[in-house]
């Protein structure tokens, strides 16, 4: 058992981190106050190959697990650059399309998300289903030798600059039981339409309401088979919980670092405030909840690419759980270090704020989280 990264993932952290450096976070903020994208990020990260390290070999990419594409996740984030499509692209549907994926699929798209030359949105959540998608009510339905799709999703990330999105559907089998499929729709599809949803969040990746009418697409758009159900689904759904635990990591070493800066530089009643255990026993309490989170979320995405998918799903919920909660201490604690400084614009940390109150919502709430381990781990009553 060990507790300490390998020389190549430390590696890559330190490659990541050079080039979250070199855009850093007025870079971030600019992009999302103007309305811009972070393209020249994007596709520096995707020449480096930083965002295919999770791409089998085979198919132009690093042939690394998402341990390490939760790595470079966390350390852009902690640059001041949380990449939201990161988590959705290459590590939910890079993940799906690489594990159920036919081989046409897989030659198809693979190597395009190894090269950055692609991204796309990942669509599950409804108006009316909230948390429990077992109630989704956007179907597919065949129609020869296609299907047709018609839905509504809602807060998906990303659309107005994706290629896709991968949805997620009920189709009927043979007995007319509803099970989840997937399916990949071009966003220029005739039929798709999406809306933005204005948000209180600093971030170049807007949130959208996406409509499907009578969306036909061929039978290949279908993931895999039809009859892989909640076993494709989940195969996204592990990873994209373990990369927003490592985004959340990086937010908060972000915002922790800010407030120790601030800490040992500010000084009152002639010395620096960071001497007062008012201010300096939060901070490191704040480190100590963050070091944890950390810890978990690498075991998760060691189980994960271990191939134990129970183990991950278990150790994935505690780690999104654990670092939401570790990143919304440690921005709170910083933006109270900082004072009224910690709410201007100059210091950049009280826009993080919004973000990282998020991520105890998405991509799954920590009441969903909490029900999860009461009732797997602990093995109590179902309550919902």
């Amino acid at each position: 058992m060990g507790f300490v990264e390998s020389d190549e993932r430390l590696a890559l952290r330190a490659a990541v981190a050079e080039l979250g450096e070199k855009y850093g976070s007025e870079y971030f903020v600019e992009k999302a106050r103007s309305g811009a994208k972070t393209d020249e990020l994007w596709t520096e990260a995707a020449r480096l190959g930083y965002l295919g390290v999770n791409v089998p070999e085979e198919y132009g990419g690093g042939g690394g697990g998402i341990g390490d594409l939760a790595a470079v996740c966390e350390e852009l984030a902690a640059a001041g650059c949380p990449l939201l499509l990161m988590v959705v692209s290459p590590a939910i549907c890079a993940t799906i399309i690489a594990r159920s994926g036919t081989e046409e699929q897989k030659r198809h798209w693979l190597p395009q998300f190894a090269e950055g030359t692609v991204k796309m949105a990942f669509a599950i959540t409804e108006p009316d289903a909230g948390s429990n998608s077992h109630r989704i009510t956007t179907t597919a339905r065949r129609d020869g030798d296609g299907w047709v799709l018609n839905g509504q999703k809602t807060f998906i990330s990303g659309v107005d600059e994706v290629d896709a999105v991968l949805f997620v559907a009920r189709t009927a089998d043979q007995k007319g039981t509803l099970r989840p499929s997937l399916f990949i729709v071009p966003t220029d599809t005739p039929g798709f339409t999406w809306t933005p949803i204005e948000m209180e969040i600093v971030s170049p990746e807007k949130q959208f309401v996406c409509h499907l009418d009578d969306v036909t697409l061929p039978y290949e758009a279908l993931i895999g088979d039809e009859d892989g159900g909640l076993t494709q689904l989940f195969a996204g759904l592990n990873p994209e919980r373990i990369m927003a635990a490592a985004m959340g990591a990086g937010i908060a070493r972000l915002a922790l670092g800010k407030a120790v800066t601030y800490a040992g530089q500010r000084e009152v009643f002639k010395v620096p405030i960071g001497a007062h255990q008012g201010i300096a026993h939060p901070l490191a309490a704040a480190k100590i909840e963050l070091e944890l989170a950390r810890l978990m979320g690498q075991k998760a995405a060691w189980l994960y690419d271990s191939g134990d998918d129970l183990g991950a799903g278990e150790t994935a919920n505690m780690a999104k759980y654990a670092a939401a909660e570790a990143a919304v201490h440690c921005v709170d604690q910083a933006i109270q270090t900082h004072g009224g400084n910690g709410l201007t614009t100059e210091y950049g940390v009280g826009m993080l704020s919004g973000t990282v109150r998020l991520m105890r919502i998405a991509p799954v709430s920590r009441e969903m989280v909490l029900n999860y381990v009461a009732q797997h781990s602990l093995g109590l009553p179902k309550s919902y």
